[in-house]
């Protein structure tokens, strides 16, 4: 039975970032900094609501990874990228790794799992004369 009145549907909520998302864009924004920011630069170039301690944690968090440096100021931090998107991807393979007892095996169903254009990336990549620095 109907009254006369629709009915609506509550405002649609902001769609829920996917996990490593934010990571990623606090990484390429700081890859586009002019130099080492602080969290409220972060907070104030990323646009949205987000909070001043979620900008911290997700710093911190980046910080754990190895993904950006800091250095004191005052009485808060500057932060500096160490590694881009692909650069965090690659620390989190790498950890990964790591953990596993049989590297062999992991390593080799990864490349298996490959594409064939994957494939030929990478050992193209392994291919590469190896860099004096490493």
């Amino acid at each position: 039975m109907t009254d006369g009145t629709e009915k609506t549907d509550p405002p649609a909520r902001e769609r829920r970032r996917g996990q490593g998302e934010l990571e990623a864009q606090v990484l390429s924004l700081l890859g586009a900094a002019p130099g080492p920011v602080t969290a409220a630069w972060v907070q104030e170039h990323l646009g949205g609501d987000l909070a001043y301690t979620t900008v911290i944690t997700i710093l911190t968090r980046l910080h754990a990874k190895q993904a950006v440096t800091r250095s004191r100021v005052g009485r808060s931090f500057e932060w500096t990228p160490v590694a881009d998107g692909a650069g965090l991807v690659a620390l989190r393979m790498r950890k990964l790794l790591d953990r596993e007892d049989d590297r062999d095996a992991v390593l080799s169903s990864f490349v298996s799992a490959l594409s064939r254009d994957d494939e030929r990336l990478l050992r193209a990549l392994l291919n590469e004369p190896e860099d004096p620095e490493r």
